[in-house]
C-alpha cells in the first residue's frame, strides 16, 4: 500500500495501517498533536485503517478540520460531566461548530454557576486522560443499548437510520455516546476550553418539539488562542446591536406589542430617515419612479402570483373563506402591487425599461424562536423595487442593480464585509417552483455570466431561489457569525405570464417582459442593526442622529453656545447644547460615551474670538477653529458621506 503525504513524499506499507500509526511512523511528535486524518479529501478518524493506495494528510488543531475533531471531543467531555453531576439529564446531540461546540440536554436550565461547576468536572475528566475507544453495533442492538441507558433522543436518532446500518459509538471510560466521530485519541489532548453560555433549543430545531437546554462552549489547542477568542467575545458583547441599540436609545421592544415588532426611538428613527431619503434620491437619479401601494390585499392577488400556494404560512391572514367572507393578507412583498401599476396602461417597447421604486413596509409571520432585535422581525421596511424590462435589456439592467447595491455598500463602509451567493432552484424538489427546468437553467447561467463579467466572486447554493426565479443574495454575518441576507436581486422570467403583463413590440406584437425584483440597500431595520455592530455605535457623521454637541464651560457662556448651536442648525447640522450645571470634564466624558462625532467647547476666549474649541472622536483635541471653518469642514464630511478613521486612543482622549 502506497500512502502519499501532504508534502508529496510516499510511505509504503505491507498491510493495513491505522491513520494514527502512520502518524507515529512519520514522527512521535506528529502523533501526539494529531486530531484526525484527511484521506483523499475526506475527514476520517485517527483509528481508521487504510488498506489501499491513497493521499493522506494528518490534521492537527492548526487546521479547521483538526480543530473540529478536538472540539467534538470536548463536547463529549461536557456530556460526561453533565451526566456525572446531573444523572437524570438526557443526552441529545453535541456537534462541533465554527465557534466551538454545543450539546443539547433534556434537563433544567443551567446558571453561570452551574457552567463553572461543569468546567471543573470537565477538567477532572481531561486530567484522567481517558482513551476514547470506537466500536459499532447493529441497528437493533444499538437501539436496545440506548433504551437500557434511558436515552430516548439517541434512540430516535438511531431509528431514523437504515435498518442495515452499523451504528458507531465512542466510549471514554464508563461514559459512552452515540457518534460518527472523528475524535481525539485521548481526552488529555484538550488543552484549553471554556463553557460560554446556556440557552433553550428545540429538539431538531422544530418548535413543535420539546424545548431542550443547550450549552455552548469553545476549545482551542493553546491557552493563548482561547484567551484571544474570549477577548473577541467581550468585544462582540459591546457591539451586539440588541444590547447596544437599546443602551443608545435607538430602539426598544415591548411584550404587550409583540415579538418582532420593535419600536424605533427618535435617534433610531432619525438614522433610518436619513438612509431612506438618501436611497430615494439616489434611485431617482438612476431613473426610478416611485409608487405607493396598499399594505394589504385580498387573497385573490396572492393566488395569481403564487404566494398563496408557496408562501401562505409566512403571511398574516385575516378573514375566513369558509365563512363566505373576503380574505385579506398583510403583504409580505410589493411585487404584485407594482405589476398592477404597470398594467394600468398599455406599454410600448419604447417605454421599457420601467424602474419602479417604493419604500415598502412588509409583514412576515416569522417563528417566535427566530425573532432577534432588528435583524429578524415581523414588520420591516425595505428599499424595494421592480424593473420591467425587455428580454434584450435584462443583462444590462441586472448589472445596474448590482452596481447600485455595491455603491450603497461602499458608501456605508461595509463592501468588504459581504459575500455574493447565486441562489438557485433545487431540481430534486421541483414542485416548490414554477417554470420549466430549461428556464431555470438558462436564467441561472445568465446570472452567472453577469457576475463573471463584473468579476464579482460568488458561490452557488441550491434550494435558496425564490419560487419564481434565481437570485443574487448579498450576505453578511452579524457579530456572532450568523449569516443574513442584506440585499437581494432576483431574475424573474415567469411571473409576467401569470399576471398577463405585456408590452407591444416594434412589430405591433404583444410580448412578455422580464422582471427584476431587487433591493438597493435591503431592509432598513436589519441594515441599522448591521451598522450598529460594524461601528460599535460610532456611525459615520452623516448618519449620526446627533452630529455636534455644544458644551459651554459655565452658565455665563450659554448665550454664545446658543448662537453656535443656531448657526450649526441653520447649515443643516444636527446639533444640541448641554446647558447642565456640570463641570466641563464631566460633559466631555458624557458626550464621548454618547458616541457623538464632535463636541464644541465654548468659554470666554472662544466667545471673544468668535471661535470654537473642537474635540472629535477621530483626533481628540483638534484645537480652536473659526466657527465658519468648522461648519465648512463638517458640511463637506456630511455631503460626501466620508467615513473618517479614529486615529486617537481612549487614553489620549482623556488627556
Amino acid at each position: 500500500m502506497k500512502v502519499t503525504l501532504k508534502d508529496g513524499s510516499v510511505k509504503e506499507y505491507d498491510g493495513g495501517m491505522a491513520v494514527i500509526d502512520i502518524a507515529r511512523d512519520i514522527s512521535e511528535g506528529l502523533a501526539r498533536v494529531a486530531c484526525a486524518g484527511e484521506v483523499n479529501g475526506s475527514t476520517v478518524d485517527l483509528r481508521t485503517v487504510l488498506t489501499e493506495d491513497c493521499e493522506l494528510n494528518i490534521l492537527t488543531a492548526n487546521e479547521e478540520k483538526g480543530l473540529a475533531a478536538l472540539r467534538h471531543t470536548a463536547s463529549h467531555v461536557l456530556a460526561e460531566a453533565v451526566k456525572r453531576l446531573y444523572p437524570n439529564a438526557k443526552l441529545a446531540i453535541g456537534p462541533s461548530i465554527d465557534t466551538g461546540f454545543y450539546y443539547d440536554f433534556e434537563c433544567d436550565p443551567f446558571s453561570r454557576e452551574d457552567l463553572d461547576a461543569l468546567e471543573k468536572e470537565m477538567k477532572k475528566i481531561i486530567k484522567e486522560g481517558k482513551t476514547l475507544e470506537k466500536y459499532t453495533l447493529p441497528r437493533e442492538k444499538a437501539i436496545e443499548f440506548m433504551k437500557e441507558k434511558g436515552e430516548p433522543y439517541k434512540v430516535e436518532l438511531i431509528e431514523d437510520l437504515p435498518e442495515d446500518a452499523e451504528i458507531s459509538f465512542y466510549s471514554q471510560g464508563d461514559f459512552t455516546d452515540l457518534c460518527a466521530g472523528p475524535h481525539l485519541m485521548t481526552t488529555k489532548n484538550i488543552k484549553a476550553f471554556k463553557l460560554i453560555s446556556s440557552s433553550g433549543a428545540y429538539w431538531r430545531g422544530n418548535e413543535n418539539n420539546k424545548m431542550l437546554t443547550r450549552i455552548y462552549g469553545t476549545a482551542f489547542n493553546k491557552k493563548e488562542e482561547l484567551e484571544a477568542y474570549l477577548a473577541h467575545l467581550e468585544d462582540i458583547k459591546k457591539r451586539d446591536h440588541n444590547k447596544l441599540g437599546r443602551e443608545m436609545e435607538l430602539f426598544t421592544t415591548v411584550d404587550v406589542i409583540g415579538q418582532g415588532l420593535p419600536l424605533l426611538m427618535p435617534k433610531g428613527a432619525k438614522i433610518i430617515q436619513t438612509m431612506q431619503r438618501w436611497i430615494e434620491d439616489l434611485e431617482e437619479e438612476r431613473g426610478y419612479v416611485r409608487t405607493k401601494t396598499p399594505l394589504m390585499a385580498k387573497s385573490d392577488l396572492y393566488k395569481i402570483s403564487g404566494h398563496w400556494d408557496h408562501y401562505k404560512d409566512g403571511m398574516f391572514v385575516m378573514g375566513d373563506e369558509e365563512a363566505d367572507k373576503e380574505v385579506f393578507a398583510l403583504r409580505p412583498m410589493t411585487c404584485p402591487f407594482q405589476y398592477y401599476v404597470y398594467k394600468a396602461s398599455q406599454k410600448s417597447y419604447r417605454d421599457l425599461p420601467l424602474r419602479y421604486g417604493e419604500t415598502s413596509t412588509l409583514f412576515r409571520c416569522e417563528d417566535s424562536g427566530e425573532m432577534h432585535g432588528l435583524t429578524r422581525v415581523r414588520q420591516f421596511t425595505i428599499s424595494e423595487g421592480h424593473l420591467i424590462v425587455r428580454p434584450d435589456q435584462m443583462d444590462e439592467e441586472f448589472k445596474g442593480c448590482l452596481d447600485l447595491a455595491r455603491y450603497c455598500l461602499r458608501t456605508l463602509g461595509v463592501e468588504e464585509d459581504v459575500t455574493y451567493r447565486l441562489s438557485k432552484w433545487d431540481p430534486e424538489n421541483s414542485e416548490k417552483y414554477i417554470g420549466t427546468a430549461e428556464v431555470w437553467e438558462e436564467t441561472q447561467q445568465r446570472i452567472r455570466n453577469v457576475l463573471n463579467e463584473l468579476e464579482i466572486p460568488f458561490y452557488e447554493e441550491d434550494g435558496e431561489a425564490a419560487f419564481y426565479g434565481p437570485k443574487v443574495d448579498i450576505q453578511a454575518k452579524n457579530v456572532y457569525g450568523k449569516e443574513d441576507t442584506m440585499i437581494t436581486i432576483q431574475w424573474d422570467a415567469l411571473l409576467a405570464e401569470q399576471f398577463d403583463m405585456y408590452y407591444v413590440d416594434q412589430n405591433g406584437e404583444k410580448v412578455r417582459p422580464y422582471i427584476i425584483h431587487r433591493t438597493s440597500m435591503g431592509c432598513y431595520e436589519r441594515t441599522l442593526a448591521w451598522l450598529i455592530e460594524k461601528y460599535a455605535g460610532m456611525f459615520p457623521t452623516w448618519l449620526c442622529p446627533e452630529q455636534v454637541r455644544v458644551l459651554p464651560i459655565s452658565e455665563k457662556y450659554k448665550d454664545y453656545a446658543a448662537k453656535v448651536e443656531a448657526e450649526l442648525k441653520a447649515n443643516g447640522i444636527l446639533a444640541t447644547i448641554d446647558n447642565r450645571a456640570e463641570k466641563i470634564g464631566y460633559k466631555i466624558r458624557e458626550t464621548r460615551l454618547a458616541k457623538i462625532p464632535y463636541m464644541l467647547v465654548v468659554g470666554q476666549q472662544e466667545e471673544e474670538q468668535g471661535v470654537v474649541s473642537v474635540r472629535s472622536r477621530f483626533l481628540g483635541d483638534e484645537g480652536q477653529k473659526p466657527l465658519s471653518e468648522f461648519i465648512d469642514d463638517i458640511c463637506k464630511e456630511i455631503r460626501t458621506k466620508e467615513i473618517r478613521k479614529i486615529e486617537v486612543t481612549e487614553e489620549k482622549k482623556e488627556k
